[in-house]
């Protein structure tokens, strides 16, 4: 059974001098497949209504705790946010960027979850787990 969500998620990054444009597009296209990409000078910025890539890479790299305390720790209302260093979204991977501002910039993406609740939301791109394995909640 599929469960139909409502959310809105964006994505935005910054270009700078010295990166190539259509890499950082890339970069951000590889992580979120399904986004509709503008590019403007000095950024990308993209927009989507899925987390279906994003959570299988979560799923993959087996970091849904890491997953799920970013996303926790960052709830605003109906609303979470994070950070992804761009490098590591150019190569299909999830690098959260905490702490400092990675040199390169940062993917900055914000969801907002209309339908379920942010909660469930979050439970389903990123499960919580027991002895590392996803848990039916």
């Amino acid at each position: 059974m599929t469960d139909i969500y409502r959310v809105d998620v964006e994505a935005t990054a910054p270009v700078y001098d010295t990166e190539v444009t259509s890499r950082v597009a890339d970069a951000v296209a590889t992580i979120f497949p399904n986004a509709d990409l503008e590019e403007s000078v000095g950024e990308i910025h993209a927009e989507t209504h899925s987390m279906d890539h994003f959570s299988e890479l979560l799923h993959r790299q087996e970091i849904l705790d890491t997953a799920r305390g970013e996303f926790f720790s960052t709830r605003e209302g109906d609303s979470f946010s994070f950070a992804l260093k761009k490098q590591a979204a150019f190569e299909d991977r999830i690098n959260f960027s905490v702490g400092e501002p990675d040199e390169l910039g940062e993917i900055s993406v914000r969801v907002r979850v209309d339908e379920p609740t942010v909660e469930e939301y979050i439970d389903q791109i990123a499960p919580p787990t027991e002895d590392g394995k996803p848990v039916d909640s």
